[in-house]
This record gives structure tokens, C-alpha cells and sequence, in this order.
């Protein structure tokens, strides 16, 4: 099970960079489009758009990374953490759903617990 926890913190680590990065793209893309057309109340809307796009992008990769992060270091929160990111994910199909399952299935095994216990010395 170690190694399963070690890809899973790796790929919420990944996942959620990409979309921390999708959300900086997507900023400039709305953002830009307003600065295109020249006109300032285009420029107003395209902005506050583009930054509540990015902003909500960026709250829901956030804990991924803090959780995947110390999940690699067997932090026992990191794993309850990581658990309700992977209930989360369910909902954002096809891959997010994917991911669920196997977070569910890595960290929800008893051998988990024990190993995180083992680790943390509680």
C-alpha cells in the first residue's frame, strides 16, 4: 500500500497543478479578450469574470496540492484531507471520478490506517 499512497499523493500533486495552470490560462484568455476588443466596459466584465474564474480554480486546486504534498510525508490529516477530496471528485466525471475511487480505495483500507499509524507512531 505504500506505493499506492505515494502515487496518490502524486497525482492530486499533479491534477491540481494543471488546474492551478488551467485557471492562469484561462485568466488570460478571458481577460485578454476584453483588452482585444478596446472597449472599457468589456474590459470590466471580462476582468471580474477572468478573475472569478481563476480565483475558483484556484480555491478548488489549492487543498489538492496541501493534501497530496503531505500525504507524501504521512501527516494522518493529510489522508482524512485527501479522503474527502477523493468523495469530491467523484462528482467531476469521467476522470475526477476515477481518481475518487482510487483514493477511496487506497486510504479506506485497513492496512492504510495501519500504516499511517505505524508511521506517525500513533
Amino acid at each position: 500500500m505504500e506505493k499506492h499512497i505515494n502515487v496518490l499523493g502524486w497525482l492530486y500533486i499533479i491534477f491540481n497543478v494543471l488546474g492551478l495552470f488551467l485557471g492562469i490560462l484561462l485568466f488570460w484568455i478571458i481577460a485578454g479578450g476584453g483588452l482585444i476588443s478596446g472597449d472599457p466596459e468589456a474590459i470590466f466584465i471580462t476582468g471580474i469574470v477572468a478573475t472569478a474564474v481563476a480565483g475558483f480554480l484556484t480555491i478548488l486546486s489549492v487543498p489538492g496540492i496541501i493534501g497530496g504534498i503531505f500525504l507524501l510525508q504521512w501527516k494522518p490529516w493529510a489522508r482524512i484531507l485527501v479522503l474527502i477530496l477523493g468523495f469530491l471528485n467523484l462528482l467531476d466525471i469521467p476522470l475526477g471520478t476515477i481518481l475518487g475511487i482510487y483514493t477511496i480505495w487506497v486510504l479506506m483500507k485497513d492496512e492504510t490506517v495501519q500504516l499511517f499509524k505505524a508511521k506517525t507512531g500513533s
